[in-house]
């Protein structure tokens, strides 16, 4: 009868887990009242009682682990890191590059809705709609120019009116009395048509 799951054996592990609560609890209140104590204190004294260099002299190459002590409050801690982060180069110049990089937690983000040109199955339509219209544009403006031009140019030739009109009247047909050519027909749409023996 070697059952695991015993009824002794889960009481074991819960007066172990609540032991364990009991100690995490204990170590709580006694950080706490510790904060409490050290938060009367000014930096300076912490930093004597502590060991500690001031935060804001270190340079790059020092040891900023020991700030990150339990002991230390977070004033202490925080003033350690933003030293650390200008000190360091590669912490302090951030590379845009990086993804996920921006905090899309900030509310100017989150709260409102991100506009963007890209749409779903289409890609990047709107740029290349208005790159598009462009292009067009600039030919319609070019064609407009050279029929100007073109006009003025006839304007301004040099050409007798008389000429002109005889070189208007060879361009035009007569117009002709062919009415007797024959109209087509109208198409007649086709059925099908289905014929069924019938089974005797």
């Amino acid at each position: 009868m070697s059952r695991t799951d015993t009824a002794w054996s889960r009481r074991r592990a819960g007066v172990k887990a609540e032991a364990e609560a009991e100690t995490r609890a204990m170590e709580q209140a006694k950080r706490a009242t510790e904060q409490a104590g050290l938060e009367k204190k000014t930096d300076a004294e912490i930093l004597s009682e502590l060991n500690l260099q001031d935060p804001d002299t270190m340079q790059p190459g020092d040891d900023f682990t020991a700030f990150m002590q339990s002991a230390v409050p977070e004033r202490l801690r925080r003033r350690a890191l933003r030293t650390l982060w200008r000190s360091n180069p590669v912490l302090a110049n951030v590379d845009d590059l990086v993804d996920y990089g921006e905090d899309f937690k900030a509310e100017s983000i989150a709260g409102a809705v991100i506009k963007t040109a890209y749409q779903v199955g289409k890609g990047m339509l709107k740029h290349t709609d208005e790159m598009e219209k462009q292009a067009r544009e600039a030919e319609l403006a070019e064609v407009d120019e050279e029929t100007t031009q073109a006009v003025t140019n006839e304007v301004t030739d040099e050409t007798p009116p008389e000429e002109t009109l005889v070189a208007q009247a060879e361009y035009i047909s007569p117009l002709s009395d062919d009415t007797d050519e024959e109209t087509p027909a109208p198409l007649i749409k086709r059925r099908m048509r289905f014929a069924f023996e019938e089974a005797e």
